[in-house]
């Protein structure tokens, strides 16, 4: 099994994972190879997320040779995947390659820069659009967002999703990098979910970026910077 319970979160260890990640980290990778990057990841997540958490069920199966039992995932049509806009779009973008039947839903959510990091570490939070689709009681959920730092993002992202959603299979929150602080932040507010994450990393900045963290997963993927 390829993915470990911490704490607050459980840790994907799969090697390509982490090869991937490093090379994400790398100042030296391109915008280009940055978005593949993200999107290489999101796929081989998605791939965990089946292995770690999704049953299996056996079927018959008619070869072109004889009659056999095979298996098969259940509930692959029954996944909703919501898009923390911007930086999570190519994240997205390789979750759909290990789903590719399952709804969609957008929300555009952004911390507050300028007004700054309070005290207890929290920025506001602005949601510009949220469109869900909607979510019953045998979807599992997945909310990606790569970056998980303070987890103000990320709290006021999934009130919306629990806002929809009386009931659902399980609810993943998932990332390739998070902050301590922004997975006790999550997991307190939200107990419900399950944190997935391909890193942990050492802390937050003063100015909440996470340390060593791989910068603004956004501004290298779309080239804004």
């Amino acid at each position: 099994m390829t993915i470990e319970d911490r704490d607050d979160a459980h840790l994907i260890t799969h090697a390509l994972a982490k090869d991937t990640l490093s090379r994400l980290r790398d100042v030296e990778t391109e915008q280009v190879a940055f978005r593949k990057g993200l999107v290489k990841l999101g796929r081989i997540c998605g791939y965990e997320i089946i292995d770690g958490a999704m049953e299996t069920e056996y079927v018959p199966v008619e070869t072109p040779l004889e009659a056999t039992t095979g298996e098969r995932v259940k509930g692959l049509d029954d996944v909703v995947i919501i898009n923390v806009l911007r930086a999570a779009t190519p994240f997205v973008e390789g979750l759909l390659k290990a789903f590719p039947r399952a709804k969609q839903g957008v929300i555009s959510a952004g911390r507050d820069e300028e007004a700054g990091m309070t005290d207890d570490g929290e920025f506001p939070i602005t949601i510009d659009y949220v469109k869900l689709p909607e979510i019953r009681p045998k979807d599992t959920v997945i909310v990606a967002d790569p970056m998980l730092a303070t987890g103000s993002t990320m709290c006021a992202v999934l009130d919306h999703v629990l806002d929809e959603a009386d009931e659902f299979e399980d609810l993943f929150v998932l990332s390739a990098v998070s902050a301590p602080e922004g997975l006790v932040r999550v997991s307190e507010s939200v107990p419900q979910a399950d944190l997935l994450t391909v890193a942990i990393d050492d802390r937050l900045d003063d100015d909440g970026f996470i340390l060593p963290g791989l910068g603004d997963a956004g501004d290298r993927a779309f080239r804004t910077v």
